[in-house]
């Protein structure tokens, strides 16, 4: 039994979404008593909005020429889990680095070699969550999902990147 559910429909082109989103979920940590939830929350729904803003290109069937593409946020509490799902229209799997390219050891004095181009996003969203997962929409498009396990709260600090404590 869902124990309470926040949504919000936002477009990619307009200059406020990740500061919308945000709020969205600081209000709904806050009511719901989750505030500790806060930073790592708000970090994973702006860096899952920022991917659909800057990457998602929506499919042919949902596409309508100078129409504004949407961002679908849904922030639903459990008795022991909290889901953070953002949609939208593009049903192109996230991406995801394939992992260090480059041995440390080798990178010598250009630490960046050592980093992928992209899906940084991600990997923080995945340090930060219990889960990360996404699929695809019915009628297109996709949702990525991560899972807080609400049980973990009381034994990690909010803005811990690492629950293994490295």
């Amino acid at each position: 039994m869902v124990e309470r559910c926040r949504a919000l429909t936002l477009y990619a082109e307009a200059p406020d979404t990740g500061r919308a989103a945000r709020g969205m979920v600081r209000s709904a940590l806050e009511d719901w008593d989750l505030a500790a939830l806060e930073p790592d929350a708000c970090l994973a729904v702006s860096e899952l909005v920022g991917n659909a803003v800057h990457h998602a290109v929506p499919d042919a069937d949902l596409a309508v020429p100078g129409a504004p593409r949407r961002v679908d946020i849904r922030l639903t509490k459990w008795p022991k889990w909290l889901f953070l799902g953002v949609s939208d229209e593009d049903s192109t799997p996230p991406g995801t680095p394939m992992g260090d390219v480059f041995s440390p050891l080798l990178a010598g004095s250009l630490p960046e070699a050592v980093l992928p181009d992209n899906g940084r996003g991600l990997m923080i969203v995945q340090r930060l969550t219990d889960g990360l997962w996404w699929a695809p929409d019915e009628g297109g498009g996709k949702t990525v999902i991560c899972r807080f396990d609400l049980c973990e709260i009381a034994t990690r600090g909010p803005g811990t990147l690492d629950k293994a404590g490295t």
